[in-house]
């Protein structure tokens, strides 16, 4: 799933009808695990000047830059955070874990080629999924509509920002 997708449909997900103050740290939790990637993409190419085949093809898959990416897509890591939350009673850092968890979780699937390891510091393990989010080898036109599709109906139910500034979701 894209970027700004985890955010639209996690916020719907989640919601933050009754936790006034919970859409931000929903919507911050819901992107920080690409955050790395789009440093990565950043560096290779605005600095660097590294092409696109490069960069996709082979820096990308680089042990180091995995390791990094994947200490964001860990579900260990989002689970200790989740828990310290919820027993300190912190309502903001539970959206936050909340948010980076889903879209742990919504990732999980959608990942072929560039599966990460979810269970990083644990298991050396990869879930190769045979969809992708993007790869159009591994249905990737079919859960990009799907995709579309989600995030127009968590939009439209979210009923977008009303005069207030608040969203309905």
């Amino acid at each position: 799933m894209n970027t700004p997708a985890h955010a639209v449909v996690n916020l719907l997900i989640l919601g933050r009808k009754y936790h006034p103050g919970t859409a931000a740290p929903i919507v911050i939790g819901s992107i920080l695990p690409d955050l790395p990637m789009i440093y990565f993409y950043v560096y290779q190419k605005a600095l660097r000047g590294a092409p696109e085949p490069v960069i996709w093809r082979g820096l990308y898959y680089d042990e180091r830059w995995q390791a990094f990416f994947d200490v964001f897509n860990s579900i260990p890591i989002v689970l200790v955070g989740l828990v310290i939350a919820w027993w300190a009673g912190a309502v903001r850092w539970r959206a936050f874990s909340a948010g980076m968890g889903l879209h742990v979780l919504v990732d999980l699937p959608l990942h072929q080629t560039d599966a990460h390891w979810h269970f990083f510091p644990y298991f050396g393990w990869r879930f190769y999924s045979p969809v992708s989010y993007w790869d159009p080898d591994y249905y990737g036109e079919i859960v990009s509509a799907c995709e579309r599709f989600a995030v127009a109906a968590a939009a439209w139910c979210c009923g977008g920002a009303t005069p207030s500034g608040a969203w309905g979701c």
